[in-house]
């Protein structure tokens, strides 16, 4: 069992049921909302978040382009949205769990098969939900929304470590 990497997938499940969960009340205004420096709205963000998932879960099984959620996806509703993520999360974390060898995957793409490293999905898997996370916090934050600290201590409370062993004299 790979926990160091189970690990980080569960940071990554906890840091978006603390975004979206501070998005669940946007108005459509505020989900319509785009800063400068972001690639989208904060709707499209968060489509493109739980999407991406569901994405790089099919690419690690070699799959891809089977109906997954993207920036210009007709809206489902937040709650929807949400339980995308989660699902997608729980299987990322199980993905992570079960990876101990070096596992090469073939993802067919527009009639040529490309070989990647099952890892590789799970490192992209990482980075695009860290990336797209930070742009949320961004706009919400540019429209006057408190965001959630998705810093890892934070993570370390939520999961229960941490806890006090002596105190020092």
């Amino acid at each position: 069992m790979n926990t160091g990497l189970a690990e980080m997938f569960r940071y990554n499940d906890w840091a978006n049921r603390m975004l979206f969960e501070a998005c669940r009340s946007l108005t459509d205004a505020q989900l319509d909302t785009q800063v400068a420096g972001t690639s989208g709205t904060v709707r499209e963000l968060l489509l493109h978040i739980a999407g991406g998932q569901q994405t790089f879960v099919l690419r690690t099984k070699g799959r891809q382009h089977e109906g997954e959620l993207g920036r210009g996806s007709a809206w489902p509703g937040i709650e929807t949205v949400i339980q995308i993520a989660a699902r997608t999360s729980a299987e990322l974390i199980a993905i992570a769990e079960h990876l101990e060898h070096d596992e090469d995957v073939a993802l067919p793409y527009q009639g040529t098969t490309y070989r990647y490293p099952r890892r590789f999905f799970l490192v992209h898997a990482m980075a695009h939900s860290t990336e797209h996370r930070t742009e949320v916090k961004v706009a919400l934050a540019h429209i006057g929304v408190e965001t959630p600290d998705l810093d890892g201590w934070p993570y370390a409370l939520a999961a229960g470590y941490g806890q006090a062993m002596s105190s020092n004299p």
